[in-house]
């Protein structure tokens, strides 16, 4: 029973721990401010903030400068009556008043050494888990298919990992998300050039840069060739709807394209929970336009089906365009699928 007890006292013990590590040098003087003020016969007043200059200390506060002027008092004689009922001794050394009005603060040597002693014995650093935790799903990285990544992916995909770790840290429920980009009409023209420009032994050493040396080969030839812009043009149409040699074609680079971002990933120690793509959500688009449709939000004009935002002077000239006038669907038609998924599928909060 004793070292049961024993136990237990241990263990609330370090429960408690994080909510008081919790508490920052900042609202541990703004505790001790409002306590010198009420000792003043004062209410509270003005806030206590990091000093804008660190010549000025660590910590400083406009209080007396905003009763002054309340009270019609002289500001520095304020302050000197503040200072003198404040008990701060041990986080900072005697505050000074300064200026106009205002009351400096320099934290001690000690006492942050302290508090860093402190944090680093606790195991979450001082940082308590949410009470109220969510269901969040992040969106990062999002590399495209048959292109190398660049920094910009390499960017969104070391911020968003970092977006959720904090957010797992805190407790909450994070479904990382690759919105790859799998889909669309450089397709038609990397399909053209797998079948008209592809160099088998160069796929074999370097598959990507291949696929990237027959796209840009293939978009060169198209922009100065209608015929081969139409070639293109019925690849991707093909492959829309759902032919297997160019299926299997737009699998393989896929496939080329995950290998080579795996590695990245691996490398970066960066993992998720889904990686989708654009193409996932192609089955979903039309149930998106005619539940627009139905509620109003979209309308059909001039063949295409538009959401207008007529009270917004800003985005007053910029229709929605979600479905084309040939009954095409563009990315904005996607990433609106993607939401509703999220919210429904997901059941993201």
């Amino acid at each position: 029973m004793a070292a049961e007890g024993m136990s237990m006292r241990r263990s609330q013990s370090a429960a408690t721990v994080p909510s008081l590590l919790m508490e920052t040098f900042q609202s541990l003087l703004a505790k001790k401010l409002s306590d010198a003020l009420a000792n003043a016969g004062l209410p509270d007043a003005g806030e206590l903030a990091q000093a804008t200059d660190p010549r000025f200390g660590d910590y400083q506060t406009n209080a007396a400068l905003v009763l002054a002027k309340q009270r019609d008092e002289n500001p520095r004689d304020l302050a000197e009556k503040i200072v003198a009922r404040l008990d701060v001794g041990d986080l900072c050394e005697p505050p000074v008043v300064a200026g106009v009005g205002f009351i400096n603060f320099t934290l001690r040597t000690g006492a942050m050494a302290e508090k860093t002693v402190e944090v680093l014995r606790d195991e979450r650093l001082g940082v308590a888990e949410e009470r109220s935790t969510r269901r969040i799903v992040i969106d990062f990285g999002s590399p495209n298919v048959a292109k190398p990544m660049h920094v910009g992916h390499i960017r969104s995909t070391v911020v968003g990992d970092a977006l959720a770790r904090i957010a797992a840290f805190l407790g909450h429920e994070v479904v990382r998300d690759n919105h790859i980009g799998d889909w669309g009409t450089q397709f038609g023209m990397v399909i053209y050039g797998w079948k008209n420009l592809l160099d088998q032994q160069a796929l074999q050493r370097n598959p990507l840069a291949e696929i990237v040396r027959v796209y840009k080969e293939t978009n060169e030839r198209a922009n100065s060739n209608p015929q081969v812009r139409e070639a293109c043009r019925q690849e991707l149409v093909k492959l829309q709807a759902g032919d297997k040699e160019n299926t299997d074609i737009w699998n393989e680079c896929v496939a080329f394209s995950m290998q080579d971002f795996e590695h990245v990933y691996k490398l970066l120690d960066v993992h998720y929970d889904l990686q989708c793509g654009e193409s996932f959500y192609h089955a979903r688009l039309p149930g998106v336009v005619e539940r627009l449709l139905k509620s109003g939000i979209a309308e059909i004009s001039e063949g295409a089906v538009v959401v207008f935002f007529r009270d917004n002077p800003e985005l007053a000239d910029k229709p929605l365009i979600i479905r084309k006038r040939d009954g095409g669907f563009n990315y904005a038609t996607t990433d609106l699928a993607t939401v509703d998924y999220r919210v429904n599928d997901l059941k993201a909060d």
